[in-house]
């Protein structure tokens, strides 16, 4: 049986997400990180390589399409406008969470997007409480298979399945079964927040459960507290919701912490991310990549030139600011000191 439960909440958070405020009350943190500038950076800005490689494939800007939407007519559209400007940019891509698609087989085709990106770095999206809701290493492989991901993005979202009228809160032995899946998928397995953290201590657990990546998502972005508050049809749980719009651990702060512990960790800066230069802080504090996501999906909402219009500014203001320190390349750009204050 067809279960659109899923969808319905899909069309919910696309549609908060574009007309209301979602942000929150926190910042990532980047206002208190400063470049020293370099009068004098000896290299020429039209040679500046922001191009990096990670995990098997070269992009062009270090810069994922962090995971949104999926599951409707309206999420395949915007999925396959972003797709279309990964594959012109040559970036990374995220989908959205694919259990409805699991939950909804008409929704499979809402996440598929390799037909107009068949190069990208791809990723498939689940959340990784469902491994204690009856999913395995078969509905794993299966999102991974469906759209020919080259990896498995699980989220961790706590917080908001607490703040959800209908939601699975039982994370208790969640570590064990992340670990049976970075066994068996033979393929990367990324896990991420979805706005509010990831801890040092967190982040070891994780690594020692065999996760190849860890996208921070921190806070300072889209809070799915208002999110949930604005879902809600009780002015009591609106009232319990709003009171976490300053939850969570900051994204510069979570950077640092992770990549204090893991100095060869893949990271992905993502929480708040806008801007070049935003991008290029996160990467000088130990991020590989910076992912963006509400941005990207207003603007995907609007046009698909609307869209190539704010990546081709986050690209031009990240070469502008390595231009800015001497810093030729990304390698070199995660040198260059960072002041605090």
């Amino acid at each position: 049986m067809k279960d659109t439960r899923v969808s319905k909440r899909k069309t919910d958070h696309i549609d908060i997400n574009l007309r209301k405020d979602v942000s929150s009350d926190l910042t990532p943190g980047l206002e208190h990180y400063h470049f020293l500038h370099n009068a004098l950076p000896e290299i020429n800005l039209q040679e500046i390589d922001i191009s990096t490689k990670f995990l098997s494939k070269t992009l062009k800007i270090p810069l994922l399409i962090s995971s949104m939407t999926g599951g409707t007519e309206e999420g395949q559209k915007i999925n396959r406008t972003l797709a279309l400007a990964a594959a012109h940019f040559g970036i990374a891509m995220g989908v959205g969470s694919q259990r409805a698609a699991i939950d909804n087989p008409d929704a499979v085709d809402t996440f598929q997007v390799r037909d107009l990106a068949p190069d990208i770095l791809l990723f498939s999206n689940l959340g990784a409480v469902q491994l204690n809701y009856g999913f395995s290493i078969d509905q794993c492989r299966r999102v991974v298979d469906s759209i020919s991901a080259d990896g498995l993005i699980l989220h961790l979202n706590p917080l908001q399945e607490a703040l959800q009228p209908e939601g699975e809160t039982n994370f208790s032995g969640l570590l064990s079964k992340i670990e049976l899946i970075c066994k068996q998928l033979g393929k990367p397995v990324i896990v991420k927040e979805v706005g509010w953290g990831i801890s040092e201590s967190v982040a070891a657990k994780l690594v020692n459960a065999g996760v190849s990546v860890i996208d921070v998502a921190g806070a300072g972005g889209t809070s799915w507290s208002q999110v949930e508050m604005h879902r809600s049809d009780t002015k009591s749980f609106q009232r319990i919701a709003a009171d976490f719009k300053s939850w969570g651990i900051p994204t510069c702060e979570s950077i640092r912490s992770v990549r204090r512990g893991y100095p060869k960790l893949p990271i992905v800066a993502s929480g708040g991310i806008r801007t070049g230069l935003d991008m290029a802080k996160c990467i000088a504090l130990g991020a590989n990549l910076g992912g963006i996501a509400g941005p990207l999906l207003r603007a995907a909402a609007v046009s698909e030139e609307e869209l190539h219009t704010m990546i081709n500014e986050i690209k031009t203001e990240l070469e502008i600011t390595m231009f800015a320190v001497g810093a030729p390349n990304i390698s070199s750009l995660q040198k260059v000191p960072i002041i605090f204050g």
